[in-house]
């Protein structure tokens, strides 16, 4: 069997951002992506690339969409159970559903069910690659990275640190949740493709003196990235400020902690001011929008184009599970409605962009994955432009019409597609899931 394998389809990858320039993508209608032990060969025209190799595997996706796979930069994957619960607002959705579910994860066989579930379930929406949270339990996040390594996936994830207002289950003390979160680190971090967060969960929920640990520990392992809530909702940042009298705003609560760094993923940031705006992208801190949680919670409408004005780092996630869905694709067209109320027409390029080279470049990690470069790791997806048969019926419209462009196809996915558009998904070259 050669060790070259060319898949031949319609093939997308982005060079740069699409604020930066118009022709920060590639594409080849009918192109080829080689692979070779996992990481990306070549990239190209088919007949051309189909020239230069002699020996090789073919395995033919012609009419269908080759691109990088999705990177999910805020999800929780112990709330995967309580998706759809009913809501009301962020405060109350975590004591009636997300605080129980999460105290499950003292079981490590309960652990492991979930992660696998996890993991699979993400692969059947197309995404390669997340940032998660677990739980307090080290039991969470051994099952996780024990999972994501059993198929090569590139996983970040991290303990909970959580030492007040959260049931007895599910809290630590400082010294606890440092101790625990290094024992991680040094388990896991840099292992194959796992890479430790440290996840203070929020400043309700974690004392100026965890705060500070967690800080601490980053500094003692610089490699290691920081995920935390900010400015969700109204209520959570007067409850914030209550408990932190001597700030000014939420953010400095965890400026004077050392947590706000250019490795610091910050989940929603919806209400803002000007000022923490500003300190953020000087920072180089980095913003992951989560509109389909932030609609099902009511918590508030992220501006884009004020983030892009002022040049702040955006990716785009689900945040399972008060987020309604695993799949990216849905995500991004309620993020494009979310602009649309904003006056703010984002583009599906933009949308695109910000769950893969954009999502890989914010976390460090686009000399590995996001685009199609030569050495990346072949992760990467298959759609299908028509799954449904409205999507049939659309794409027939276009076509007679003369209007079967890329942006309209792309648009089309982002706008109607789901899971059933996810035709097959590739980590590291071998495929891990495939639509029956």
């Amino acid at each position: 069997m050669s060790e070259l394998t060319l898949y031949r389809g319609e093939v997308f990858d982005f060079i740069d951002s699409p604020l930066n320039r118009k022709d920060a993508y590639r594409y080849f209608p009918d192109g080829a992506l080689v692979v070779r032990e996992g990481e990306i060969v070549d990239c190209g025209p088919f007949e051309e690339i189909k020239g230069r190799y002699t020996d090789y595997e073919l395995v033919d996706y012609s009419g269908k969409l080759l691109m990088p796979g999705f990177i999910d930069s805020h999800i929780h994957y112990p709330q995967a159970e309580i998706i759809g619960m009913y809501g009301r607002q962020l405060l109350d959705w975590l004591e009636d559903y997300t605080f129980p579910a999460e105290q499950a994860f003292v079981s490590s066989e309960h652990a492991d069910r979930m992660a696998h579930f996890f993991v699979e379930e993400l692969f059947r929406n197309g995404t390669t690659a997340c940032m998660a949270y677990a739980t307090v339990h080290p039991t969470s996040v051994t099952a996780l990275f024990s999972v994501a390594s059993e198929y090569n996936m590139c996983m970040l994830t991290g303990k909970v640190l959580m030492d007040r207002n959260a049931p007895a289950g599910l809290t630590d003390t400082a010294e606890q949740g440092k101790s625990e979160s290094r024992s991680l680190i040094e388990s896991w971090h840099g292992k194959g493709r796992n890479r430790y967060v440290i996840t203070p969960r929020f400043a309700i929920s974690c004392s100026t003196e965890q705060l500070i640990a967690a800080g601490r520990l980053h500094e003692q392992y610089p490699g290691t990235y920081i995920q935390t809530h900010l400015s969700e909702n109204k209520d959570e940042i007067d409850s914030t400020l209550s408990l932190c009298p001597d700030c000014q705003d939420y953010l400095e609560v965890y400026e004077r902690a050392r947590l706000v760094t250019d490795r610091s993923i910050f989940g929603h940031c919806i209400h803002l001011s000007d000022s923490e705006c500003r300190r953020l992208v000087e920072a180089g801190s980095v913003v992951a929008h989560c509109p389909t949680s932030n609609l099902f919670l009511g918590s508030g409408l992220f501006d884009m184009q004020q983030a892009n004005r002022v040049g702040m780092q955006t990716v785009l996630a689900t945040d399972i599970g008060a987020g309604t869905s695993f799949s990216m694709l849905r995500t991004m067209g309620e993020a494009y409605k979310v602009q649309q109320l904003g006056g703010y027409p984002m583009s599906v390029f933009e949308s695109l962009y910000k769950c893969t080279l954009g999502a890989a470049k914010a976390l460090h990690l686009d000399d590995e994955i996001g685009c199609f470069g030569k050495g990346r790791k072949a992760d990467f997806i298959v759609m299908d432009y028509a799954a449904t048969p409205s999507q049939q019926v659309r794409m027939d419209y276009l076509k007679r019409h003369g209007k079967w462009t890329l942006e309209n196809k792309l648009f089309g996915l982002q706008t109607a597609g789901d899971e059933r558009n996810i035709q097959a998904t590739y980590v590291m070259g071998k495929r891990v899931f495939t639509l029956a």
